[in-house]
């Protein structure tokens, strides 16, 4: 059966991105239907009825220097511009997906006077503390997934790897065990090595 690894978390301002978006892409099909009527022969009066293309040609042709030349008005246009930068980044950034891993409580007992649950930071502090406990260990974090716990470590050498790897996978499944939580797939993953230690790698 598939099981759902990642959550995308999405923010309301998206609604307003793709609002945006379906704008411009309206008005582009509209005008890419406008220039094919030309091709088509299609009388402009009528196409320039329909869109106001040409109305819209002669007011950016007649513009001069001297429509933009006080100062006052190239402030506004200056303003409008950062304005619209600023706004339109901020949702652009906002349409960026966000995965995250979803994250729920264990659940250990429940009956009719309530429910015992563990949160989830509580299972991998367990595991991080279980994890440094071994003294090849110099940093450890925990993940808690509904189907596993994932545990990161950084060592301070290289000898004996796979020997630092099992025996914190043992501790973690040994901590679990001892504070009479249920027994998850333990995942160890190395993911450095302590840069104080560095000449013991050669």
């Amino acid at each position: 059966m598939f099981r759902q690894r990642l959550r995308e978390r999405s923010s309301p301002l998206v609604f307003f991105g793709r609002l945006l978006v379906i704008v411009f892409a309206v008005a582009l099909v509209w005008y890419g239907l406008m220039t094919v009527l030309l091709a088509v022969k299609v009388s402009s009066d009528t196409v320039n009825a329909i869109s106001g293309y040409r109305a819209a040609f002669d007011w950016l042709t007649g513009l001069t220097p001297r429509d933009v030349d006080a100062s006052t008005t190239r402030a506004i246009i200056a303003g409008v511009g950062v304005l619209a930068f600023v706004v339109f980044g901020y949702l652009a950034l906002k349409e960026i997906p966000r995965p995250q891993f979803p994250r729920h409580d264990l659940e250990l007992a429940a009956d009719d006077h309530g429910e015992i649950t563990v949160q989830p930071r509580a299972l991998e502090r367990l595991a991080e503390i279980a994890a440094q406990q071994n003294s090849a260990v110099t940093r450890a974090s925990g993940r808690y997934s509904q189907d596993d716990l994932t545990v990161t470590i950084t060592v301070r050498r290289a000898r004996d790897l796979a020997d630092t790897l099992r025996d914190t996978q043992q501790r973690v499944t040994h901590a679990l065990e001892q504070h009479h939580l249920p027994t998850l797939p333990v995942n160890v993953t190395l993911t450095g090595y302590d840069r104080r230690h560095r000449r013991e790698l050669s």
